[in-house]
């Protein structure tokens, strides 16, 4: 009898030990929408889950790409995505003043360097300023940086171009070389070869408009719902993706594996890493001129009026980074 009950015993000890390691083992998923998903400060979501990061901090992500702001936010907003990246910051204002269920986890890109408008080879154009009312200048979808910063071109520097959504760099790139539009835009390394080439020339950068140079002008969003009910499962997400973006910016693996996953050379993106997306500009700790983002959201007609102070407060949701 006493035998018995020392083998029930210890197979009940082994029911409850396999019980614990199976949840002990156990990763929450999330899903990710990224605008440009191919984009090198997109990178840390896709690279790092490729490289074990996620899986570390006991994460896995579903990462589906979308065309831009507007479909990522989009897509956060209706709850079918847990948290979007790459996301304006102006476009994200807009969403939560009219009551969104989004907010911000994290900045996600400073500055408006990475950024390009370009034009074929034999353009007649030569600066923004040469374009008049007939020509288009491209941005993505409505809510993005990009469309952010074609709208600072026209009020803060004169450009006379009619704003067009295009959608990516690449639908973009075939709109300007067929002649649908006059002037396309692009993130590196896309369009750095057809540079290098002699294909297209750069007109402008994000970084010629004065006011948008040291903000935050890209974020990590999250659903107001899952940050409530996967608040934990997103904490850990938030402490991968900054693991991610360190690695990706110490270990020559990180570059090797985009080299392979874009078919571009080593060298050339490490050109474009160096020359437009330096690691500072991909800091996840604070949103940089905050009231400078404001205020241009207003002018640029993406707020009706500024964020209160409660409201900011709502919106922003950035967590310290572990010491």
């Amino acid at each position: 009898m006493n035998r018995l009950k020392n083998i029930v015993g210890a197979l009940g000890i082994a029911v409850l030990l396999a019980l614990s390691g199976g949840l002990a083992c156990a990763e929450d998923t999330l899903k990710v929408v990224i605008g440009q998903i191919n984009n090198w400060e997109n990178q840390a979501p896709t690279l790092g889950q490729d490289a074990g990061i996620f899986k570390k901090h006991g994460v896995v992500l579903e990462n589906t790409g979308t065309q831009g702001a507007g479909e990522t936010i989009q897509a956060v907003i209706s709850g079918g995505a847990d948290i979007g990246a790459g996301v304006g910051a102006a476009g994200v204002m807009r969403a939560f003043s009219k009551g969104a269920p989004v907010r911000i986890l994290a900045p996600a890109f400073t500055g408006t360097g990475d950024l390009y408008w370009y034009v074929k080879a034999d353009s007649k154009l030569q600066s923004l300023k040469d374009a008049i009312a007939e020509n288009t200048i491209a941005y993505s979808t409505n809510g993005s940086s990009s469309n952010n910063i074609v709208v600072a071109f026209i009020s803060e520097l004169g450009a006379k171009a009619k704003p067009t959504a295009t959608g990516g760099p690449a639908a973009t790139l075939t709109a300007v070389m067929s002649g649908q539009v006059d002037i396309g835009w692009a993130a590196p390394p896309f369009g750095l070869r057809e540079i290098r080439e002699g294909k297209i020339r750069i007109l402008a950068r994000g970084s010629d408009v004065p006011s948008l140079r040291g903000q935050t002008v890209r974020t990590l969003i999250v659903n107001a719902d899952s940050l409530k009910t996967k608040r934990d499962a997103i904490m850990r997400f938030m402490d991968a993706y900054r693991e991610a973006v360190d690695w990706m910016y110490s270990d020559p693996q990180a570059l090797e594996m985009y080299s392979k996953k874009m078919n571009q050379p080593v060298d050339l993106l490490k050109e474009s890493m160096d020359k437009f997306q330096p690691k500072e500009t991909m800091q996840t700790d604070k949103f940089a001129d905050l009231d400078g983002a404001i205020r241009d959201a207003v002018q640029l007609k993406f707020l009706e009026k500024p964020l209160t102070q409660e409201q900011i407060a709502e919106l922003l949701q950035i967590p310290p980074r572990k010491k």
